[in-house]
Parts: structure tokens; sequence; C-alpha cells
């Protein structure tokens, strides 16, 4: 029996998700034994800090792509969004598995967006979500809320918020699906790069590793985040700036949006296009020039 292990977070989060790749490894490969080894990261350690104000990228990753690296684990299971859109020498994804809906969602003790009280406190420390909700409604006020998935709710159901946004996905995985009030529609705001996908790690020369992870590849997911991560990295932007995208496969076509915004919400340069899903980061490299032409670069040098 071969021996395999898993690097992952220590959050409940974090275990369900890593566990869901275990499960379909070894359904795949019953031969395989696989260790689970929580590994601590600096986004795990630092709790009381805004992400945008720490502007670290690989906050949530680094030490487990060193863990990697090293050897100590033979692959990775991150969240898609943690994951920079650079990643270190010699490392790949090696298997993007099906997506779950990448929609952000609004928790509320009844009324849906619209129907908020004036002047509601949103609990949520994400740059992109406030920009695009303070675009839908400027009198909306937001507070900073970091923390486990179960920490999030608690300080909304203390009081302590009118509503707090997260991702879809995350509630899903830990089934905690009937807590939503109201899934928000991308054209109020757009996912994060990535949001509701995992990202299997590996290293690129362990070819045995890599090819038995190959199955859990599901093709769509991995070019529509393909796409959205091509598109990130050719605008520049990281955790400061407010960008969303959501890329989706429609048909023959892959179609991308994508969303750079003011942090005050005031000025949103929306754009889309529609291509081969053979050729994701094209289609990211080509609507990331579409949003710079149309002005993005003076949000992201103005945030930045």
């Amino acid at each position: 029996m071969r021996k395999l292990t898993v690097g992952t977070r220590g959050s409940a989060l974090a275990l369900r998700q890593t566990h869901l790749v275990v499960e379909a490894l070894t359904n795949l490969h019953p031969s395989i034994d696989i260790e689970v080894r929580v590994i601590k990261t600096r986004g795990d350690r630092i709790l009381d800090v805004p992400l945008a104000k720490i502007g670290d990228k690989g906050f949530f990753v680094k030490e487990i792509e060193s863990a990697l690296l090293s050897g100590e684990v033979d692959f990775a299971v991150h969240s898609m969004k943690d994951l920079p859109t650079e990643m270190p020498e010699g490392l790949c994804i090696a298997a993007v598995p099906e997506r779950v809906d990448p929609s952000d969602v609004l928790i509320s003790n009844g009324p849906g967006l619209a129907d908020l009280p004036g002047g509601a406190r949103i609990g949520t420390s994400s740059v992109r979500r406030r920009a695009q909700l303070r675009n839908f409604r400027a009198d909306l006020r937001f507070g900073d809320i970091r923390g486990n998935l179960d920490t999030r709710l608690r300080k909304l159901d203390e009081g302590q918020f009118d509503g707090i946004v997260v991702a879809y996905a995350g509630l899903y995985r830990m089934d905690w699906a009937d807590r939503i009030t109201e899934k928000i529609p991308p054209e109020i705001c757009l996912p994060a790069v990535g949001q509701g996908a995992l990202a299997v790690q590996a290293r690129d020369a362990d070819l045995e590793v890599v090819e038995l992870l190959k199955g859990l590849d599901h093709a769509e997911s991995r070019a529509a985040v393909l796409a959205e991560r091509s598109l990130l990295r050719a605008l520049g932007g990281g955790c400061q700036v407010p960008i969303g995208a959501l890329g989706i496969i429609e048909g023959a076509a892959l179609r991308l949006r994508g969303v750079v915004a003011s942090l005050d919400g005031k000025r949103l340069i929306r754009g889309e296009v529609s291509g081969d899903p053979a050729k994701p980061e094209e289609l990211g490299r080509e609507l990331a020039h579409e949003l710079l032409a149309r002005g993005a670069d003076v949000i992201l040098r103005a945030s930045g």
C-alpha cells in the first residue's frame, strides 16, 4: 500500500475540504493510505488584522508550500482563492476538483440585501465585497470580521452585525447552507478569483503523485479558474485592490466576467469576454487589457 501525506490548514472548513479530496482520491485508488497533516500558517496566527492591511501574498499557504517543497508532505489542499497567481518554482496545481457555486451570500436575521435597514452594519473584511456592495447601496456600513465560519456566524448571532457576507462554498461544504438569507447575484458582486474551487498542489517532479491526482481534475472548473487567475495576474492586483472575476462554461465557450472597483465603490469598471475554453489564460489577459484600457489602471494605481 502506497502511503501519502497531505498538508492542510487546521480550520474546520480546511479539514472538511481536505477530507473530501482524500475520500475522492482513495475511491479512485483504494490501495493508497493518506495521512492528513495540519500545518499552521501565518494567516491562522494573525486574526486581528484585516487581510487587505497585511498585503502578504500567500498568507494562508506559504508554510504549507514550504512543507511540500521540503518533502514533509506529498501534496496539499488549498482554497483556490488563497493561492497566489505566482507559485514557487517546483510546484504545480495538479488538480482542480469540480467547483462549488462561487457566489457570495448574505446571512442576516431576515432581510435580503435590498431590504436591510438604512445604515445596516455588514461584517466583511473583503475590500472586493465592500466596494461592490457600496456601489449597490451607499448607505451600508462595514465592520471587519475574520476568523472561521463558525466565529463569523456567532458574531452575527450576538448582534454585532445586521448581516455578514461570506462565500456560499464554505457554508455548503460545512452543511450550513440553511443559514443563507440570499445569494448575491454576480451583477451586484462578482466573486473573488478562484472562489468556490479547491487547488490540489504537488511537486512538478513527483510524477507519480501528479498522475494520481489528475483523476480528481475537472476540466471545466480548471479552465474557468485559470482564466480568472490569468486576469488577476495581468492586472497585477492583490487583496488590497477590489477585483472580482467569474468564469463559466456556456455551451462550447468560456465566458469570463471581471470588475475592478475603487475602494469607495463609486467607480466600477466591468467587462467580459468569451472564447475557447482550451485557451483560458489568453482570455484572462484579453479581459485584463480591456479593463486597463478603460481606466482600471487609474484605479489600480490609486489603490496600490
